[in-house]
Parts: structure tokens; C-alpha cells; sequence
């Protein structure tokens, strides 16, 4: 025998129910990620000479600039959910 206790939320607690569809995400880990994803997309891109010479300029610091975006715009979606619009 189990002495769990099953717990049913009642109709009186004072607990904001929790919105479906949403999961909250760690936004270092996202944006780390992404870096890491475009960081392995252009060394493939450097193996396979697709890339060479005077376009490493611009592949190299993609990842950073990339990871940049996407994690202002995760902040700022986050942010505005969170603490909502004022006006």
C-alpha cells in the first residue's frame, strides 16, 4: 500500500489557474541553443567548402548576431506577457 495523497484542487483556492498552451522557456537556454545550432550550420558550411575565404566575415559572427535577436525578442515577448502593456 501507497501512502500517496492525491491532491484534487478545490473551487475556493485562491491559485490563478494556469494558462494551457504556453511553456514557459529559460531564455539563455534558447538563445545558447540557437548559437549552437548556427555555430555547427557554419563550421558544415566551412567543411564542405560551400563557404571559403572572404565570407567568413559575415558566417562566423552570424550565430552571436542571430542568438542576439532572437533573445531580445524572447525578453521582450516574455516581458510583455508577464507585466503586461501600459500606456
Amino acid at each position: 500500500m501507497s501512502d500517496e495523497t492525491l491532491y484534487l484542487p478545490d473551487e475556493s483556492s485562491d491559485r490563478p489557474e494556469r494558462e494551457t498552451g504556453w511553456h514557459p522557456v529559460n531564455v539563455g537556454h534558447l538563445v545558447m541553443g540557437l548559437v549552437f545550432l548556427c555555430a555547427v550550420v557554419a563550421w558544415a558550411l566551412i567543411q564542405t567548402d560551400t563557404v571559403s575565404g572572404h565570407d567568413l566575415r559575415w558566417l562566423l559572427p552570424l550565430p552571436w548576431v542571430v542568438g542576439g535577436a532572437v533573445g531580445l525578442t524572447a525578453a521582450a515577448v516574455s516581458g510583455v506577457r508577464r507585466h503586461g502593456v501600459r500606456r
